[in-house]
């Protein structure tokens, strides 16, 4: 099921499966310096160096200066749109894949996937990685994000 749903999204966007999350991460999140969006992504700091001169090579994002020697990375128009078309993707992917449940059985599904979800975030740790190629906007809308309440539990 991830790699139907991973692959057709970093594909449509023409880029690696973490550039994916890159530029879903930084659409939802501006203004991060690199080493910070190779955290949320899960790579390293050199890794993640390598990754934003890919995407910047192909104008997807760049690099903007901050204070000192630190810069940050903002999407561009096109990497904008790319995020975009991820996200399209992911959930085209995810809908597919549901669509052969009944209204009932999709309901059951939400709430274990829900329990699951919560259940991964005591093994990640980090909202952030775990959740690097959500729909910020549609995972919130009408609902508590499970992964967002389970870290607002553990901070409690």
């Amino acid at each position: 099921m991830t790699d139907r749903v991973l692959t057709g999204a970093h594909r449509a966007a023409g880029v690696s499966a973490s550039g994916a999350a890159a530029l879903v991460v930084a659409s939802a999140g501006p203004g991060l310096s690199v080493t910070e969006l190779g955290r949320r992504v899960g790579l390293s700091q050199s890794a993640a160096a390598r990754m934003v001169d890919s995407l910047e090579q192909s104008r997807l994002l760049e690099r903007r200066p901050r204070q000192g020697r630190e810069v940050t990375v903002e999407l561009t128009p096109e990497g904008r749109r790319a995020a975009h078309t991820v996200l399209e993707a992911r959930g085209a992917g995810l809908t597919s894949l549901i669509e052969v449940l009944s209204e009932q059985e999709q309901d059951q599904f939400a709430d274990l996937l829900g329990k699951l979800l919560a259940r991964l975030y005591d093994d990640v740790g980090s909202a952030e990685l775990l959740c690097r190629l959500c729909d910020r906007a549609g995972c919130t809308r009408g609902t508590v994000c499970p992964v967002g309440q389970a870290e607002r539990d553990r901070g409690s």
